[in-house]
């Protein structure tokens, strides 16, 4: 129940608990709330931070699906992820179900056209095969949710990304800017002496869009990423569902060329406004950075499933997958 108090009193009461749980850059904003909005002003906007920490106090509560990586063949794994699953059929299955889950919410988000998926429904492409998936997988075993994390290492170029692809890459006016920018990324990749990275087939079931798992997959990709190593990447992401937005928000920032940040842009392929994004690994948004390092140390339970065994790595594996317990009230403000 909350006590009647006059307004410096109310707002110390209700920004201690922030204070307490290390969310202390809330207090500046609060407080020019305070001063320059009214009393209106800045109850609309306490309003908005109570819906905010309502939506955070979920993610250690209602966070009950297991969340699965799928390495690529071939790659290295973190001797850190021990959790590994073996065998070339349950890795196929798992993409495969990616792929199905992918083409299935594309294909009702108007994105894509039938015709543009395999006869079973799945959206294959060809960077599936050689990049990380994370998979949220409800008890029932089903995909709730996916991201493709594509990690790259030595000599590569544009021409080497799916990027290349974009309508954007093939625009005369940003084609050649978008170029430049790209090769600026993996020449500062490599000389911070990480790897380079594209970030895509992101996908949530509609009743999960505005749930913990949208946000919490997310975030995990940075976190495989500092996993790996570190990374300077880039993510193609849609405007639809607020995806580019979340990106953003969580680190992502528009690619530049000679100072100059490049546009959103349509794509009459996935018929939407898309964008190109850039990240770093090592520098998540404030609000993010604690959660994804925590997220970093919690990815080693989860389950690793790998399409071919190493010779010189063998494992004694659990009876089963033990489900990834998701860190709860991440520093953020920010989520409605």
């Amino acid at each position: 129940m909350r006590r009647r108090l006059s307004g410096g009193v109310f707002l110390t009461a209700l920004i201690q608990p922030f204070k307490s749980s290390g969310q202390a850059s809330l207090r500046p904003l609060c407080r020019t709330g305070f001063r320059t909005g009214g009393r209106l002003r800045w109850v609309a906007y306490l309003i908005q931070e109570e819906k905010s920490v309502t939506l955070f106090q979920r993610f250690g509560d209602h966070m009950r699906n297991e969340l699965v990586l799928l390495a690529p063949a071939d790659s290295l794994v973190p001797a850190s992820l021990t959790r590994r699953y073996f065998g070339r059929n349950r890795h196929s299955h798992w993409l495969s179900e990616v792929q199905r889950v992918r083409g299935k919410i594309y294909h009702e988000d108007g994105a894509l056209q039938a015709s543009q998926l395999t006869a079973d429904g799945r959206h294959v492409q060809g960077a599936d095969y050689d990049s990380w998936h994370l998979l949220v997988v409800d008890g029932n075993g089903d995909v709730q949710g996916c991201a493709r994390y594509r990690h790259l290492t030595g000599n590569i170029g544009f021409d080497d990304l799916g990027v290349r692809e974009s309508w954007l890459a093939q625009c005369e006016e940003w084609g050649s800017s978008l170029r430049a920018a790209v090769q600026s990324e993996i020449a500062r990749a490599k000389q911070s002496g990480t790897a380079f990275s594209e970030v895509g087939g992101w996908a949530i079931v509609p009743e999960k869009r505005c749930s913990t798992e949208a946000l919490g997959i997310a975030m995990a990709t940075y976190s495989l990423a500092q996993l790996l190593g570190g990374c300077v990447g880039i993510s193609t992401a849609t405007q639809r569902h607020r995806s580019s937005a979340i990106l953003r928000r969580i680190g992502g920032q528009s690619l530049q060329h000679e100072g100059t940040e490049l546009p959103s842009y349509y794509d009459p392929h996935y018929r939407c406004q898309m964008e190109v994004l850039r990240f770093d690994s090592s520098t998540p948004d404030p609000s993010c950075r604690r959660w994804v390092e925590q997220l970093s140390k919690r990815l080693v339970d989860v389950s690793v499933v790998v399409a071919r065994e190493p010779v010189e790595d063998l494992y004694v594996l659990p009876s089963r997958p033990i489900p990834l317990r998701w860190p709860s009230q991440p520093q953020i403000g920010w989520v409605s």
